[in-house]
């Protein structure tokens, strides 16, 4: 199970709440992150959050953390549809461009290799139309309630 860290930005009284989750990138992580040149670029740029709504058994206060959770499988089958399936189409588009190609006596390899974009563009979205739908169908769970977060700003000086 992949866990996330989220806030409480909504709440509702059927049990609704919005949570923001702020996307984290990997660059900063690796050690040589203070010489390389993309994490520069990757610093330079504000950190991205998403919104979304989850259902929750319990009230909670705008402000509180939650620990969400989401099953491994569904991001390996969101990956296998949008890596694979570009490959897939890719590869059934050549040989259909080759089939093609023998029928009306055209040139094989240009058949093969405009059939096999054609395939590859096809099935990259389709497989990107799936991913959204296995995003949409999948929701996260709330595995822990964190509380409220400590704010800095509110600290004396």
């Amino acid at each position: 199970m992949m866990e996330e860290v989220a806030r409480v930005v909504a709440c509702d009284n059927q049990g609704w709440l919005t949570v923001e989750v702020e996307l984290k990138s990997t660059c900063k992580s690796c050690s040589s992150s203070d010489s390389c040149g993309t994490s520069a670029v990757a610093q330079a740029f504000s950190a991205k959050t998403q919104q979304f709504s989850i259902q929750s058994e319990r009230t909670c206060e705008v402000g509180e953390l939650l620990k969400l959770g989401l099953p491994e499988s569904v991001i390996l089958k969101a990956a296998a549809l949008v890596y694979l399936m570009p490959l897939l189409g890719l590869f059934a588009g050549a040989v259909f461009g080759q089939f093609f190609a023998g029928l009306f006596e055209i040139n094989s390899d240009l058949s093969a290799i405009a059939f096999a974009a054609l395939g590859a563009i096809a099935a990259w979205f389709f497989g990107k139309h799936k991913a959204k739908q296995l995003e949409v169908d999948s929701q996260p769970v709330i595995l822990a309630y964190l509380g409220s977060g400590i704010s800095l700003e509110k600290l004396p000086v």
